[in-house]
């Protein structure tokens, strides 16, 4: 009797960490934070313990295995997407609003959720590469929640649009890639000696002989260059267009078709004032 009396406090104790009682969100948020400060190579649950001022058996409670743990960075990446969704569901911010110019509302809320995801990847830029290794590789229906209640919300804005099931389907693996392989991009190394002031040496392009990578030579200070918000709506918004171009009409026009539109007006003048 008196082993059983000691030791189920003890079992409690051992679920208290440095600022109180552990929780699932505790843990996921210092695991976040730890990949922030030091890159995934980092996180152990030896590790996560310290940082939280328990012992590492302690955490298995939360996350069963090293990699439920980095399923749980998935999942906490897209929780704060939803956090950062539902804070301004009352209206677009200044620049998805922007960048969504004039279009329907479907098209302005995929802008919002593409901008927002954006925004996320550069804030916790170590964890993005788990949006492909670890969310792509889970079955659909063992995704965690948020990631599930992502998914929803874009399949909604796709059927707002007027497309059928098949459209959906694929106009939902389209915006997917794009995002994922957009904020990949971003996030790529392109510097090769940040030190150097030389734009040839500072990319590494003596490294290229020029005979056999002459363009390649040629744009790489181009694609070092972030493409940024704007890129990502101008990709967007010509994904959107393909898929969705008989829906987007009955609406206002998206940026793309306005310049698109006024770049062949210009053009159209130019030509009537050569005739006359």
């Amino acid at each position: 009797m008196e082993k059983e009396q000691t030791s189920a406090p003890a079992r409690r104790a051992s679920d208290r960490g440095r600022y109180g009682r552990l929780s699932r969100e505790r843990v996921l948020a210092s695991a976040l934070d730890l990949v922030d400060r030091e890159g995934l190579s980092a996180l152990s649950m030896r590790r996560l313990g310290a940082e939280l001022g328990v012992e590492a058996m302690a955490l298995y409670r939360y996350a069963p295995s090293k990699e439920a743990l980095l399923d749980g960075l998935v999942e906490a990446l897209y929780l704060e997407l939803e956090d950062r969704l539902d804070s301004t569901s009352g209206g677009l911010s200044a620049e998805a609003g922007q960048q969504a110019a004039e279009g329907p509302e479907w098209r302005a809320e995929l802008h919002r959720i593409a901008l927002a995801t954006y925004q996320i990847a550069f804030a916790h830029p170590q964890v993005v590469p788990l949006l492909a290794t670890r969310l792509l590789a889970v079955p659909l229906a063992r995704r965690p929640l948020a990631v599930l209640r992502d998914h929803e919300r874009v399949l909604a804005l796709l059927e707002r649009a007027g497309l059928d099931d098949e459209q959906v389907s694929a106009a939902f693996r389209a915006f997917t890639g794009w995002i994922l392989g957009y904020v990949s991009v971003e996030l790529r190394a392109m510097v090769d000696n940040p030190e150097e002031s030389d734009p040839a040496f500072r990319l590494g392009l003596h490294r290229m002989p020029a005979q056999e990578f002459p363009r390649l030579r040629k744009v790489a200070p181009t694609l070092a260059e972030h493409g940024g918000p704007n890129g990502l709506a101008a990709g967007l918004d010509a994904l959107l267009d393909r898929f969705a171009g008989g829906a987007a009409s009955d609406g206002p026009e998206s940026s793309t078709d306005k310049q698109n539109r006024e770049s062949s007006t210009d053009k159209q003048n130019r030509e009537s004032s050569t005739d006359m």
